[in-house]
């Protein structure tokens, strides 16, 4: 499967971006999905993560209650919902897909990953 994410740009601190990512080549509705982010210098880190049937999620606590994951299988699309933005926040984000064991599983560790896109720049600036 081949995922592309798009919607990144440069926000000011308080605003909202949605993510999306699109897989091509297989379904997305046959993953469990994730979202990860990597600030320049820094090691890749967990954003969050859905299950192969969008019941179950997580989130990491920086971003807990701010960020919000969802997924239109019909569409082969996972959404990131990033509100109340922060110049922390600032990364190359990236989703990631995962052929899971059980339908209702999420996955928050980037080496359970199979695939990955290329990511898309988020800059907030304060």
């Amino acid at each position: 499967v081949q995922l592309v994410e798009s919607g990144g740009g440069l926000v000011q601190a308080g605003d909202s971006l949605k993510l999306s990512c699109a897989a091509s080549g297989r379904t997305s509705g046959e993953y469990a999905m994730g979202w990860f982010r990597q600030a320049s210098g820094k090691e890749r880190e967990f954003v969050s993560a859905i299950s192969r049937n969008g019941i179950n999620t997580y989130y990491a606590d920086s971003v807990k209650g701010r960020f919000t994951i969802s997924r239109d299988s019909a569409k082969n699309l996972v959404y990131l919902q990033m509100d109340s933005l922060k110049p922390e926040d600032t990364a190359v984000y990236y989703c990631a897909a995962k052929t899971p064991y059980y339908t209702g599983t999420y996955y928050k560790h980037q080496n359970d990953y199979d695939y990955w896109g290329q990511g898309t720049q988020v800059t907030v600036s304060s």
